[in-house]
């Protein structure tokens, strides 16, 4: 089902292919002590953000990805090697990288199956949101652009950021390894690129290598719910607050959405590298690669933050990059600011250039589904029916900063607020001050965003939950600082109140690695373990670019929400309708149509479907191969024998049947 080997090969390509890349321009850019731990976000941003592009014109073929592989690996390793007498320093240890590397393993445990009794394999809660690798599926087979593998009627357009699934279907590609393996191997990646980045900005700014230790526990903390629960119970702790959403800590983000956490590393990177252009233009720098260079890898870095999530790089990173600038701006000298004020003007055009077709794609699917603008402005509910419906909305607007944001993040809020405000006001040194006011301006615009705006797409409001990223790095590096200059100085009641807040976290912390460890048992663990088999079956009778139709429901209790999971894991085709869950994101659907649609394939499945509900899967969903299974109601009351549209190509007793469209 996963080759343990094919992710641990992959997850090692990634980390030295594009650690390479991004220490050979990180070495120019970047503070030396911080060119490494930057170096695999950087890399794989600059890289990712070039290479889309670049394979929209060249064919996406194993071949042409090695070329293009070899020749970046080849010039980054001739820029290190010219530059190998350049004075090397460094603060964070090697015990620093082995740390993030093992951390790395808790969230990459929720995309591995699990074996049950009875040779079953049961999955973890994240993979229900890991179901979209079937986006890297499609493009390793089909290449790019990339069609959309979730639906059949509205055309193959993807109108999603897609870019992080990109970056894993290179690998699937070009070592011709399977979805799922390249979604774990990058999983991991994007956890370790993320500590590294995080570990390696907390040693700079607190000068201590405890920092980045610090960094690790930080990266294992939780909510407070879980202990509120044990302690009030559950139903009491839901009548004062509202149920538990994604507004979740690093642990939980990386095992569920590793695309928003790659894009929240992008928006920290690309933030510093606004104080980087301040710093070059000080040096005077005419207009050589001293200024040219970060200029055009901050485009790169805002481009891959942008097309990996909308939420952060579109949104979020917008609200915050203005503000930000404005305070670098503040901080230059007179003469200065009008080359700083044209460079980002330049900066910030180039990155809609780049992004344009995304930007194009998302404007277009926003008026496809006819729901209205697709953001709104609305304070983020918090509190729960205990307290009063007309009082409730007026109390949500303290309370999210004075009661969620501590229940949420115990460990992080509190000590990284103090620590980065004595950061923004120390004047001993300025370079690490200066920095610091800007990653606050990225804090309070990461917060707002938050508390302010909401996603009108789809059931939830993931814009609030992916937009505090940013503002979680932030203050889970000022957390660090905080307790390793604190215990440093003796200031144990600091340092004490900190360390509480890190223990109250812990629990939920491990309690989430424990449940990305065991999965979800589920009555149809036995039937999934059988599904390989099923999909190979109808991947004989069904060419790489048709699609195929099966249950929406199918197998849908082996992740703790209902998705089309074993198709999404195990077919590598494209469905002709993936059900409710896989096209509420990924197709512009106005909902009334989605709803039709999906009562419609239900009910065909169920046994229940007319003869022009059969004739709908050939003719407008354009279903090639039907599959059933004995689980479907169809089983027993078959509509496609007395269809002259399809005819039975194989069959197996009690396990599938598959029919293919004349």
């Amino acid at each position: 089902m996963i080759s343990i080997f094919n992710v641990v090969l992959c997850a090692v390509l990634a980390v030295l292919f594009w650690t390479c890349i991004g220490f050979a321009l990180g070495r120019r850019i970047f503070p030396q002590a911080l060119a490494l731990p930057l170096a695999p976000t950087l890399g794989w941003a600059v890289q990712n953000a070039l290479a889309l592009p670049m394979f929209f014109l060249l064919r996406f073929s194993q071949t042409n990805i090695a070329v293009i592989a070899i020749l970046a690996t080849s010039i980054s390793l001739a820029a290190i090697w010219r530059d190998a007498a350049r004075e090397q320093t460094t603060t964070l240890p090697w015990w620093a990288y082995a740390t993030a590397a093992m951390l790395a393993l808790a969230p990459t445990l929720a995309i591995l199956p699990k074996s049950t009794l009875g040779d079953g394999v049961a999955l973890a809660g994240p993979m229900f949101d890991h179901a979209k690798l079937a986006m890297i599926d499609d493009m390793a087979r089909m290449g790019l652009p990339p069609g959309n593998p979730f639906f059949g009627e509205s055309g193959d357009r993807l109108p999603y950021y897609y870019l992080w699934y990109f970056g894993a279907a290179q690998f699937t590609r070009g070592l011709g390894i399977s979805a799922w393996e390249a979604d774990a191997a990058m999983t991991w990646f994007s956890a370790f690129a993320s500590l590294t980045l995080l570990m390696g900005l907390a040693t700079w700014f607190a000068g201590r290598a405890a920092a980045a230790f610090w960094i690790g526990l930080l990266a294992l903390g939780g909510s407070l719910r879980f202990p509120l629960w044990l302690l009030l119970g559950t139903e009491r702790v839901n009548e004062l607050l509202l149920p538990a959403t994604g507004l979740a800590g690093w642990l939980f983000q990386a095992s569920w959405v590793p695309q928003h956490l790659m894009a929240a590393a992008c928006a920290v990177v690309a933030i510093f590298l606004i104080g980087q252009l301040e710093c070059d233009l000080k040096q005077g720098a005419a207009f050589g690669h001293r200024r040219v260079l970060p200029a055009a890898v901050l485009v790169l870095v805002v481009v891959a933050a942008f097309e990996s999530s909308t939420w952060i790089g579109g949104i979020t990173l917008a609200a915050a990059t203005p503000v930000a600038g404005l305070v670098r701006l503040a901080q230059l000298a007179p003469e200065r600011r009008l080359a700083f004020i044209g460079t980002c003007a330049m900066t910030a055009a180039l990155a809609a250039l780049v992004a344009f077709p995304f930007l194009h794609d998302q404007w277009i699917a926003t008026s496809v589904r006819q729901s209205g603008f697709p953001i709104g402005i609305e304070p983020y509910e918090v509190l729960g029916p205990l307290f009063p419906a007309s009082m409730r909305r007026i109390l949500d607007v303290p309370a999210f900063w004075l009661v969620l944001l501590v229940i949420e993040f115990p460990a992080l809020v509190i000590a990284g607020a103090i620590a980065l405000a004595r950061s923004v006001q120390a004047e001993s040194d300025q370079q690490h001050s200066g920095m610091a006011a800007i990653f606050a301006a990225l804090t309070l615009a990461s917060l707002v965003v938050t508390w302010l705006v909401t996603s009108r797409l789809g059931e939830h409001n993931d814009l609030g939950w992916r937009a505090v990223l940013p503002a979680i790095f932030v203050l889970m590096v000022f957390a660090a600082v905080g307790l390793a200059r604190w215990i440093a100085r003796r200031a144990y009641v600091a340092a004490g109140a900190a360390l509480l807040g890190l223990v109250l976290a812990l629990p939920d912390g491990i309690k989430l690695i424990a449940t990305n460890a065991t999965g979800h048992p589920a009555p149809s663990a036995h039937a999934f373990a059988q599904a390989p088999e099923l999909w190979a079956a109808v991947r004989a009778h069904t060419a790489p670019g048709e699609r195929v139709a099966n249950n929406p429901l199918y197998l849908a209790d082996v992740t703790p929400w209902p998705v089309n999971i074993s198709w999404a894991l195990l077919a590598n085709r494209r469905s002709c309708f993936a059900g409710r869950e896989l096209t509420l994101a990924y197709v512009p659907l106005p909902d009334a149509r989605r709803e039709e649609i999906n009562a419609k394939f239900i009910r065909v499945f169920a046994g229940q479907g007319s003869a022009e509900d059969v004739r709908d899967l050939a003719q407008t969903f354009h279903c090639r191969v039907v599959v059933l299974t004995p689980s479907d109601g169809a089983w027993r009351n078959d509509p496609f024998p007395a269809s002259p549209l399809f005819h039975l190509v194989d069959m197996k007793a009690d396990r599938w049947r598959i029919y293919r469209a004349d």
